[in-house]
């Protein structure tokens, strides 16, 4: 029997098993440090606009956009069911290994958006909502095909991967403004050494599920390095903007520099080893220069957060 046309096989652990199931369709973790993204934007959005920082509008944005953020991964992975049963890493998700069916995956990924974009609108405003909307089939249409095709499956998916922050914006602000750029362009060049870490550290995956990343296509990882340090240190200076435009202070500044140059550091490390991807060691500075990725984020958005507060 075809995965199509399965109905989801639900083990006896039940409800529990179902849980996880849909904590890896909607991609649960990598949601989170979206919606993390999207609460940064909203705070700024806020304070730019007098209202409070903590409201059930907060809650709304939130809300909305996890849902839709949710709803897009889980069209994803309904789409890359095939890709995903090529791989170590994901051939136990849902969808591959026969757990779900493709349509109990397109229904909910489907109602998530669909539900989460008209949230939006009626909750908050109808900026937000097409925004969202059109991030969702940014990354569906657009980055989810390219990664068949071309290594500018990257660049394109780093548009509505770097979103987040300025739905957060609009859902507080109604509008965009400059700073929004400003938080969208950190999220965009941080997501460079970020993926390309990743795909280094999983090329021979990428490599059978037919996934044309730069690691893939240029085995010696020249590029590849050429590529991490250019977006890790062009994220110095873009990183300092909001200090320039009086969203954070001196001490988010200092930090900024700090963890940017501590990206940069690890980035290096990789970069100048010039071994090919496939090596031990340059997989080894690729899982380092992915955890240090993975928390450099989280602590930047924070420090920014927590300087503006402490002002």
């Amino acid at each position: 029997m075809s995965t199509a046309t399965q109905s989801i096989v639900v083990p006896r652990s039940g409800l529990g098993s179902l849980l996880r199931d849909y904590s890896e369709l909607t991609k649960f973790r990598v949601t989170v440090l979206l919606v993390m993204t999207a609460w940064c934007g909203y705070f700024f959005g806020a304070l730019k606009a007098g209202i409070p920082t903590f409201s059930w509008g907060l809650f709304h944005a939130l809300l909305g956009i996890g849902l839709v953020s949710s709803g897009a991964a889980a069209l994803n992975e309904v789409m890359e069911r095939d890709v995903d049963s090529r791989m170590r890493r994901t051939a136990r998700r849902p969808l591959p290994s026969g757990r779900m069916s493709v349509l109990h995956g397109t229904m909910v990924g489907s109602l998530m958006v669909l539900g989460g974009t008209l949230y939006l609108g009626i909750a908050l405003n109808v900026l937000t909502a097409c925004l969202a909307l059109g991030t969702a089939v940014v990354y569906l249409a657009a980055y989810t095909p390219l990664k068949q095709i071309h290594p500018i499956c990257t660049l394109v998916g780093a548009f509505p991967g770097a979103m987040p922050g300025v739905l957060g914006w609009t859902a507080a602000r109604g509008h965009v403004d400059l700073d929004a750029f400003i938080l969208f362009a950190i999220v965009f060049f941080w997501q460079f050494p970020h993926f390309f870490a990743i795909a280094w550290l999983y090329r021979e995956d990428y490599k059978s599920g037919g996934v044309k990343m730069l690691p893939v296509v240029e085995p010696d990882g020249r590029s590849t390095s050429r590529n991490i340090l250019l977006y890790s240190l062009s994220l110095v200076p873009v990183t300092l903007m909001p200090t320039l435009l009086h969203l954070s202070g001196t001490i988010y500044f200092a930090g900024a520099i700090l963890l940017g140059f501590g990206l940069f550091y690890f980035s290096a490390r990789l970069a100048t080893l010039r071994l090919p991807v496939e090596s031990p060691l340059s997989k080894q500075r690729a899982r380092h220069l992915l955890r240090a990725t993975v928390l450099y984020l989280p602590l930047l958005f924070a420090l920014m957060m927590l300087d503006k507060v402490s002002s």
